[in-house]
């Protein structure tokens, strides 16, 4: 089977839950509420085995077998489904977004992803500008999806006054893709207080020219600051921007999402909805642990986490889509993205110590950014784990995975037996001897296949600051899986455009497609590197059983998905 036709014209859904997909019979004297047969049904079991048909019984399975078998099964009231030679195959979990932010992308001056020069950066979003002429001079404007990689590497990357020459009095900020970096102009910088004063913040900084001044780029924790000085959006906005984003996964087949960023506002919005029936996928939260909070007071830090998930959290998942706050998210370092050179690495980044014409590439001072040093990050993963939570460390660079690892092991040790399900999401760049240390310790990698594939940000730019030797492991989830890691996938989104097919093409091919507007065209259609794809079965297992691992599920609680025939 070729993976593109698993993946097509998608007719429908239908709420399930079981443990496993098969082995789950029990059959009810009235018969179930549906059957579906005649089917390739796909099961991601342990033998990633292939079925006919499936009953249902108040949405849950109760059989998974042959046509004939589910025959018994079909009262006077079952509704019968005939699948007609379709796949049916468990509903898509994404293991790591943020459709607060993919919903509130929806309402701004959108950049949509594309690489452009600085003068097209300024058309565009002087057109968001005059399109609104009836706000006034104090209303910020936020402009989302810029891709900064790609701008460095056509012209440089801008400051305040690319910005600064637009034709407004009005603050602007724009976010970037990799939502690590916020470009303010000056009026923004005036208006959040920021000036060559400010000291930076404990997990980022505000870049500065040589005099000592802001420059407008502001990375990580300034970049967070920055954005906090936009109001928030209103409760009302909030549950548009929440349906908008629930919309998005319903079209992607996702039923199970993961808000890896998260708080009160989001809880909230996702509880209304839930109440009001509109919530139509399970809805599983992280709570951000601030470096600085955590360093001055961890036990504050974790008791404020636990009031806010006792707000929240509804305990285990149900038939109907509900909502869980039960994780802790860490950001451990940045992004090994050029320029920002935020990932925090064994080694030090390449700079460029020859001219553009003749570059010579030569390692640096710069090893990226550790915002949670061991000595805080070890006790803090030990009272978080006490506390009921399960840990998710974004770590970038190999530096950040290994101090990652070290501190999962600190708790294991110190808490043998303890069944906590810990993550270490994107996993970029990975040293070889920390590959088995994900299965040797219990540690999901959480991958973002899409990253896998070739894109401005990868080669044009980011390969030179690594090095030949760290680009030719980037993005490992192959070699983790091959190490016997347990490998889960997450879209990122709105990092990246939600666009689950692609990535799991990708995440087989470990290239772009050029048919598809999410990859980058001909010129970057090429294999990234040599490093070791997932299979097709491995990678369906990544969005499917594995997430729900991931997800620490006492119950693998899925739906359904169907596709067009195989044959």
């Amino acid at each position: 089977m070729k993976l593109s036709r698993l993946f097509i014209a998608v007719a429908g859904a239908t709420a399930v839950s079981c443990v496993a997909l098969v082995g789950c019979q029990s059959r009810a004297s009235t018969g179930a509420d549906m059957i579906m047969r005649n089917g390739f049904v796909y099961t991601v079991d342990s033998k990633d085995s292939v079925q006919q048909a499936v009953a249902v019984t108040g949405g849950k399975i109760v059989y998974v077998g042959s046509d004939e078998g589910v025959a018994s099964y079909i009262g006077a009231q079952t509704q019968v489904v005939d699948l007609a030679g379709r796949m049916l195959m468990p509903g898509f979990i994404d293991a790591h977004m943020h459709p607060g932010d993919g919903g509130r992308a929806m309402t701004l001056c959108d950049l949509k992803y594309q690489t452009m020069t600085r003068k097209v950066f300024q058309e565009t979003i002087q057109a968001c500008l005059d399109a609104e002429k009836d706000k006034g001079p104090d209303v910020w404007l936020e402009v989302g999806s810029w891709d900064r990689m790609g701008m460095d590497g056509l012209d440089g990357d801008p400051d305040k006054s690319t910005l600064d020459a637009l034709k407004t009095r009005r603050p602007i900020q724009v976010r970037s893709t990799d939502f690590h970096t916020v470009l303010v102009n000056s009026r923004g910088l005036a208006v959040a207080g920021i000036d060559k004063h400010t000291a930076n913040p404990g997990d980022g900084k505000y870049v500065r020219d040589v005099a000592g001044n802001p420059t407008g780029i502001c990375e990580d924790g300034a970049a967070d600051a920055m954005a906090a000085v936009v109001p928030p959006a209103t409760d009302a906005e909030k549950l548009t921007q929440s349906r908008a984003a629930l919309d998005a996964m319903r079209q992607q087949g996702i039923t199970s999402f993961f808000d890896a960023l998260s708080g009160p506002e989001n809880g909230k919005a996702f509880t209304t909805l839930e109440l009001s029936g509109e919530l139509t996928a399970r809805a599983l939260l992280a709570i951000k642990l601030d470096p600085a909070a955590a360093t001055a007071d961890p036990d504050k830090t974790i008791a404020e986490a636990k009031a806010l998930a006792a707000t929240y959290d509804q305990g285990e998942p149900k038939v109907a889509p509900g909502v869980s706050m039960r994780h802790v998210k860490l950001f451990m370092d940045g992004i090994i993205n050029a320029p920002a050179d935020t990932g925090a690495m064994l080694t030090p980044y390449l700079h460029n110590a020859g001219t553009d014409k003749a570059p010579k590439w030569a390692p640096g001072k710069n090893r990226g950014e550790l915002y949670f040093p061991p000595q805080v990050l070890n006790p803090l993963l030990l009272k978080a784990v006490q506390a009921g939570f399960d840990p998710h460390l974004h770590a970038t660079g190999d530096r950040a995975v290994r101090d990652s690892l070290n501190g999962i092991e600190y708790v294991r040790q110190q808490l043998p037996g303890n069944a906590f399900r810990p993550t270490i999401t994107h996993a970029e760049s990975v040293d070889p001897a920390d590959y088995g240390r994900f299965k040797a310790l219990d540690v999901t990698a959480n991958m973002s296949f899409q990253w896998a594939q070739q894109a401005p940000s990868t080669v044009d730019g980011t390969n030179d600051h690594l090095g030949a030797e760290r680009f030719a492991r980037m993005e490992p989830s192959g070699s983790i899986a091959r190490a016997g890691g347990r490998v889960a996938y997450g879209s990122d989104w709105p990092v990246d455009p939600l666009d689950e097919f692609l990535a799991l093409k990708i995440g087989v091919t470990r290239s772009g497609d050029p048919q598809n507007p999410h990859s980058y065209g001909t010129k970057y259609a090429g294999r990234l590197n040599t490093a070791p794809a997932l299979s097709r079965a491995e990678v369906l297992r990544t969005i499917t059983l594995n997430a729900a691992e991931q997800l620490s599920w006492s119950r693998w609680s899925v739906r359904w998905r169907w596709a067009s025939s195989l044959t």
